[in-house]
């Protein structure tokens, strides 16, 4: 598969970072929206620690872009913008962080009650029955595993979607589980949440109110160690505000205007 998809001609400024982690391809259309008034590249990451990620990331950055770039970064995809702009800070002009994960672990049993809330018994007994095989050495299918879990999930962190057409091109389940494993150690330890003091540009969190990570968990911890921070909440709007009915629009007149801060102010 290749790395990356390029929305425009030189010069690039702006990049689109997906989830996951091991879901490239999940922001295309955010991607090609924001092309729409900006040249965007969209890296497919495909490395297993966040290390590698965070090179695989400039590798490309430095090689397609004009630095500072605006990270946009969506769901795990913010995290590792945010863990990019705290190493290599002189390199992003903005932060955009959309539907970013909570910051701290007491914010975690927030979001497993508004999952499970938003399942049904069924479903929340497939979860578990999914999350047992992906990390079942002895499971061959890991692939639809992920694929299957990550719909279920889609479907509990969504308010109202546009469409339900799946954007993801590959489906990288041992990503998946290292990477959430080692992040998952960065924030129990505090120190992703530490990292934030090296990052000098101004940071944007996009939340949708009804997005299973509660908003809580990335507003109250940044706005304490970042000068330059502020939250927008979406109304009636989950984890993916491009994808919804009733935030859409709000939430593209949000980015735009972020972007037009700084790319043309």
């Amino acid at each position: 598969m290749i790395n990356l998809r390029k929305y425009g001609e030189k010069p690039y400024n702006v990049v689109a970072v997906h989830g996951g982690p091991g879901a490239p391809g999940s922001v295309g259309s955010l991607a090609n929206e924001i092309a729409s008034g900006y040249s965007v590249i969209e890296p497919f990451q495909s490395k297993d620690s966040i290390e590698e990620q965070v090179n695989e990331l400039r590798e490309v950055i430095l090689r397609h872009c004009n630095t500072p770039v605006v990270l946009v970064g969506h769901s795990w995809g913010a995290w590792l913008s945010y863990i990019y702009a705290s190493k290599y800070p002189n390199e992003v002009a903005k932060l955009i962080l959309v539907g970013c994960g909570a910051f701290e672990t007491k914010y975690l049993s927030g979001m497993n009650q508004s999952r499970q809330d938003k399942l049904s018994i069924e479903e929340h007994e497939t979860v578990n029955e999914l999350a047992e095989l992906l990390y079942d050495p002895n499971c061959m299918e890991t692939k639809k595993v992920f694929k299957e879990l990550g719909r279920v999930m889609t479907k509990a962190d969504t308010y109202e979607a546009i469409s339900d057409v799946v954007e993801t091109l590959d489906y990288q389940p041992d990503v998946f589980k290292k990477v959430m494993a080692e992040v998952s150690d960065m924030r129990k330890s505090g120190n992703l949440i530490k990292i934030a003091k090296h990052i000098t540009c101004p940071v944007i969190a996009i939340h949708g109110d009804e997005d299973s990570h509660p908003y809580q968990g990335v507003e109250e911890p940044l706005s304490e160690v970042l000068e330059h921070f502020s939250l927008i909440r979406l109304e009636k709007c989950g984890h993916y505000p491009w994808n919804e009915v009733h935030a859409r629009d709000e939430f593209y007149e949000v980015l735009f205007a972020e972007l037009h801060k700084t790319l043309e102010e």
